[in-house]
């Protein structure tokens, strides 16, 4: 049965097809532009058909954060995919392995003891896991030190009969979030400057890294400077929201969630059927459309709130109000659907598939 618009109930989270679309264009565009491969990430789409549009754009694969997330991209068709985290244990090898033979799987590793055991039931699976050392460039979250401990690591794991090592991975998502632009140059640029040394390095000890892969879409036009990526996994600008417009993203945003008014307690306040089950303000508020005087917005589990800083009536009970999502890695993964619309009218729904894949 046909839908629209009018069949759906609040709140729904949608998205703007001709600015995706454009989004997805321009991205890829400048990719090409620099002879880099693109790799998006999806962590924060989770829906295997835009998956196939980035890849019939121009991807050349995409990027997953968990195995349970690759494995639904693979049932949908998805067969280039990197697992940008470490996989451990042997549940988790067990079902690496068995879901390489279906698809080109890379997954990045930090630790010689987890190289071990994926080379034991690699073997044992009768496959060959490819991988990619993740190196910390100032993060300080997983990864091998750079320089001279990410080429005695490589040392140590190279003779692993099956374990294919296909390069780096890093990210500077310390910097993600600089908003002045100086100093997130200087700290991106110093993060490149490491990366760059220990591809150097590997490279005189023999080594041939065929990936350079990572940064992201808050970083990536100023990685991109640096020369030393040819893989770029930067996806959260695919949809772009709040968070990643005020990081600096150069595309539109495209993701909203629509809500009904159902509370006008006063001339200066707003309640919405949209609260942080639906709509999270975690990393950066969602912001309402279409209003010009907002001091404030604040969800709590059931209802947003939104403070006017001027007496505002135009606004009733049931009234539609949309908000441009805050950030979308901390929205999609809540619902069920997202709804693609054009020019008002809804032209897709997909379901959600990669909403509660955390394994």
């Amino acid at each position: 049965m046909k839908m629209n618009l009018d069949d759906i109930d609040t709140p729904f989270l949608w998205v703007d097809l001709d600015i995706m679309e454009s989004n997805i264009a321009n991205l890829s565009s400048y990719y090409k532009s620099k002879g880099l491969e693109w790799r998006p990430h999806t962590k924060g789409i989770k829906i295997p058909e835009i998956a196939h549009q980035l890849l019939d754009a121009g991807a050349t694969g995409i990027t997953c954060a968990k195995l349970s997330e690759a494995e639904v991209m693979v049932a949908g068709g998805i067969n280039n995919i990197l697992i940008a985290n470490q996989i451990v244990g042997q549940r988790k090898i067990d079902r690496l392995c068995k879901l390489s033979k279906k698809a080109e799987i890379l997954v990045a590793l930090d630790n010689e003891e987890v190289a071990r055991q994926m080379d034991h039931l690699a073997h044992k699976n009768n496959v060959s896991l490819k991988i990619l050392v993740e190196v910390n460039v100032g993060m300080d979250r997983a990864g091998v030190d750079p320089g001279r401990s990410t080429l005695n690591f490589c040392k140590r794991i190279v003779d692993f009969k099956h374990i294919d090592f296909l390069g780096l991975m890093a990210w500077e998502g310390h910097a993600a979030g600089i908003l002045d632009h100086k100093n997130k140059t200087e700290t991106i640029s110093n993060s490149m400057k490491k990366l760059s040394e220990t591809v150097e390095l590997i490279k005189k000890e023999g080594f041939n890294p065929k990936i350079i892969s990572g940064a992201g879409s808050a970083t990536y036009q100023i990685s991109t400077q640096h020369n030393v990526y040819n893989e770029i996994q930067s996806g959260g600008a695919v949809f772009t929201d709040e968070a990643y417009t005020t990081w600096g993203a150069k595309t539109v945003s495209s993701l909203y969630l629509r809500s009904s008014v159902t509370s006008r307690p006063s001339k200066k306040r707003i309640i919405t059927d949209a609260g942080w089950k639906t709509l999270p303000g975690w990393i950066v508020n969602p912001q309402p459309q279409l209003l010009q005087t907002i001091e404030s917005v604040s969800m709590s589990s059931e209802h947003g709130v939104i403070q006017l800083k001027e007496e505002d009536s135009s606004l009733i009970s049931g009234n539609i109000l949309d908000y441009q999502v805050g950030y979308g890695d901390a929205t999609v993964f809540l619902h069920e659907y997202l709804y693609g619309i054009r020019n008002g009218t809804l032209e897709s729904v997909w379901s959600v598939q990669g909403r509660g894949k955390y394994t």
